[in-house]
């Protein structure tokens, strides 16, 4: 038994190491959250005559939590990038349908016009810009607007929306600074920017 003992702390160490090296990895990527993880105590009941008593039989990884703080924001000069200065998340479409959620604000247009992740995914609510657009600004409230060229005036596009969720610790990490909702975070909640508790956008800006 003090072998299985000595195995689940050696299995706790090389989940932490794992942890923390990914953290330091991705210190430099925009929108990053450090991962923490959480280990429990195990017991056991030993039999006794007229008693049991609880013998400890090691550790066990309990979960993977998020920490969501709220990172430095940096000028970045290019007019797609974007931060959220305050709580919540852009919401992002997966090839299945499914909402993914991200504090990495660096898009990028598509072929289409459409703002999209740098791996090409898709913005949700969907912003298009179009062809002829000279300029593009995005408001503290994600109102995106487009100034058109050769004098065809000012066109708004849409308006980005910010999801929060009562407990983001518990979302899932998917990879490529992404998140899915989980039981344990709760339902998105999806707000205009700035208004209940919801952060806002800084155009121009990186987290």
């Amino acid at each position: 038994m003090s072998f299985y003992t000595s195995l689940t702390g050696l299995n706790a160490a090389t989940t932490q190491l794992s942890v923390t090296s990914n953290n330091i990895a991705n210190s430099g990527t925009g929108g990053f959250k450090r991962s923490e993880a959480d280990f429990g105590d195990i017991f056991a009941t030993s039999p006794l005559e007229k008693s049991s008593s609880v013998i400890g039989r090691g550790v066990s990884l309990k979960e993977i939590s998020q920490e969501f703080s709220q990172g430095n924001i940096e000028n970045s000069a290019n007019a797609l990038d974007l931060a959220i200065e305050g709580p919540g998340f852009f919401q992002i479409v997966q090839p299945d349908g499914t909402i993914s959620y991200t504090r990495d604000g660096g898009f990028k247009l598509s072929q289409e016009g459409e703002l999209v992740t740098p791996q090409g995914l898709l913005l949700q609510p969907q912003i298009v810009v179009p062809a002829e657009a000279a300029s593009i600004s995005i408001g503290n409230d994600g109102i995106v607007s487009a100034e058109l060229a050769n004098g065809g005036g000012n066109q708004q596009l849409g308006q980005i929306q910010i999801a929060r969720f009562i407990n983001s610790a518990g979302l899932e990490a998917q990879g490529q600074n992404l998140f899915r909702e989980t039981t344990s975070s709760g339902a998105p909640i999806v707000l205009v920017p700035g208004e209940q508790g919801a952060g806002e956008i800084a155009q121009g800006m990186l987290e």
